[in-house]
């Protein structure tokens, strides 16, 4: 047979080293010399060896994130469970008193970009770190507070690192997830502000009822301390995204995609909210619960949040746009059910844990920014927790105006739906532009 010349792959070869590219970039190793079989046992040695660190990583970090997650939900619902404690002690009026969760949501809208634009080239460790140090601060401030100005004030303050934490623990998880499970990372530490819903706000209003509301504030500031102690110790410290500056941060503004999807989440997700908002009277007026069943369907509502997020992370994952788009046409098949089933016991809950499951949309939109914001992560991931609290006040204002105009407790359903409509006219169009970005790529190329 005639001698056949061998062509090796060329390397590159600076100072004994060979250069090789992986998933993280070009790593260096020690050469190999020609006879030795050594390069291709470190070729596959070294994803291996990637994969199993972030794996190691992963479920401490998800611990960790989850447990401050856990002590934002707890204290942000509780305060619901315990306004006629509150406003006795205040020497206010119980919808005076509501004014407090009203300062909190308004501090989640406009702490989420002003803490992630100025905070843009931070370590993400040490950026958690210090958000749950202020929510803890937050609380302990709160249970200390004299009168119900400052109270406003404590819970204004408080909320200012929620949508930035929610924004910045998303990106953590999501860096460290396997390929193909962003989403299902980012359900994972979303499951903290569901779970609270089913054991950390009850925990904290029974804490509440028998030893005052402020002892309730103190639980969640202590929640928050654990959280920071296993944020340090299971958190990589990873220094700021190359390039990460204020200025960057603010380019996510300058995508059609990024407002798009805050725009469904706002006008999509205030659905749920019309009808929860008003879920009680609903209950007792409509339904004729009495007043000691109403937390166990409160239960059942929490149980739907904390099954629905993680199968609507599990969904994106297998198809982003499909899950969202399914997701709201869900929410209005639920929502619209409501003025049906409200006359009956078993079938309101059912439809009340069913509403809970509408949660399931909040991950699909949370990988949806990622995907659209470019370099901009923080910002566009921090915004989405600020659109979620602007559905919660457009939702429950508009279930307030249909119920103040005569229609009854049922007709925050048909509000619902009517939003939730809305979420799709806008997802919709963000379906339509972004073909059309695609089609004038093609004829780019």
């Amino acid at each position: 047979m005639p001698n056949r010349r061998v062509h090796r792959p060329k390397t590159r070869r600076g100072q004994g080293l060979l250069q090789r590219s992986t998933m993280g970039g070009t790593v260096s190793a020690p050469a190999a010399s020609p006879m030795s079989s050594a390069s291709p046992a470190l070729d596959s040695a070294v994803p291996v060896r990637l994969a199993a660190d972030r794996e190691r990583h992963f479920w401490p970090a998800v611990w960790a994130l989850g447990v401050g997650s856990f002590a934002i939900g707890t204290g942000e619902f509780v305060i619901m469970g315990l306004l006629p404690e509150v406003a006795r002690d205040l020497g206010v009026t119980i919808p005076q008193a509501g004014h407090v969760i009203t300062a909190y949501a308004l501090g989640v809208v406009v702490g989420a970009p002003v803490l992630a634009v100025l905070a843009a080239n931070w370590p993400r460790r040490a950026l958690l770190i210090a958000l749950m140090a202020l929510f803890a601060a937050g609380n302990f401030a709160s249970a200390l507070a004299p009168g119900y100005a400052l109270m406003n004030v404590m819970r204004l303050l408080t909320g200012l690192p929620h949508g930035t934490y929610f924004g910045v623990a998303a990106l953590m998880a999501a860096s460290l997830a396997p390929p193909g499970r962003r989403a299902g990372a980012v359900g994972l530490v979303m499951s903290g502000l569901t779970s609270a819903t089913l054991a950390g706000v009850p925990l904290a209003a029974w804490l509440g009822q028998h030893l005052g509301w402020r002892a309730a504030f103190v639980l969640v500031g202590a929640i928050a301390v654990l959280a920071i102690v296993l944020i340090h110790r299971g958190v990589p410290d990873d220094p700021a995204p190359h390039g990460a500056s204020p200025l960057r941060e603010l380019g996510a503004l300058a995508h059609t995609q990024v407002w798009l999807t805050l725009g469904i989440a706002a006008i999509g997700f205030g659905g749920m909210f019309a009808v929860f908002s008003y879920v009680k009277p609903l209950l007792t007026e409509v339904t004729g619960l009495p007043l000691d069943g109403v937390p166990l369907v409160l239960a059942l509502f929490g149980a739907g949040m904390v099954g629905g997020n993680l199968a609507g992370a599990r969904l994106a994952d297998k198809a982003l746009m499909p899950t969202i788009g399914g997701l709201l046409a869900w929410s209005a098949l639920v929502l619209g059910a409501i003025p049906f089933t409200a006359p009956y016991t078993v079938a309101i809950c059912i439809n009340v844990f069913l509403l809970g499951t509408v949660v399931a949309l909040g991950p699909a939109l949370q990988i949806r920014l990622m995907d659209t914001a470019g370099d901009a992560q923080t910002l566009a991931a921090a915004l989405n927790h600020s659109a979620f609290n602007v559905a919660n006040a457009l939702g429950a204002w508009l279930g307030g105006v249909a119920i103040a105009s005569g229609l009854g407790w049922t007709s925050t359903g048909p509000v619902g739906v009517l939003l939730a409509f809305g979420g799709l006219v806008v997802f919709a169009v963000s379906l339509r532009v972004r073909r059309r970005m695609r089609a004038r790529g093609a004829a780019h190329a």
